[in-house]
């Protein structure tokens, strides 16, 4: 699907809910709906929402249906959330910008600082 079928699907309190109590791992729909005080009709429609958003999967055996969590997908929606908070993507490329560069005067030494000024600068980074 993508970002907005994922973020379409948190929006919702019983989905969050449901998503919560999957979090505590494998569970039929039948045990879901009795632990979560819903019908199985309203959970089969917020579980279809979370399958679509691909936030959920489904497995068969004999008569049931289990449902588990399939958090991979939210990968993609926090990305593109770092992305919109203008946030690097890449823990390298944090560690490359977060080193001196040679070109980067030092305190004190941009052209701009008068050698003669004995007062502190008030913004001693320079960018």
């Amino acid at each position: 699907m993508g970002v907005p079928a994922i973020l379409a699907a948190l929006a919702d309190e019983t989905r969050r809910r449901i998503l919560l109590k999957l979090k505590e791992g494998k569970i039929s729909s039948g045990d879901l709906a009795a632990a979560l005080g819903m019908t199985p009709q309203a959970l089969s429609y917020h579980l279809k929402k979370l399958k679509q958003a691909e936030l959920i999967y489904e497995t068969k055996y004999k008569n049931f249906i289990y449902y588990e969590l399939d958090l991979t997908v939210l990968d993609e929606a926090i990305l593109w959330m770092n992305q919109l908070r203008g946030e690097e993507t890449h823990d390298a490329q944090k560690a490359v910008d977060l080193e001196p560069s040679a070109d980067v005067p030092a305190p004190g030494d941009h052209p701009d600082d008068s050698a003669a000024s004995s007062e502190p600068d008030p913004c001693p980074l320079r960018i």
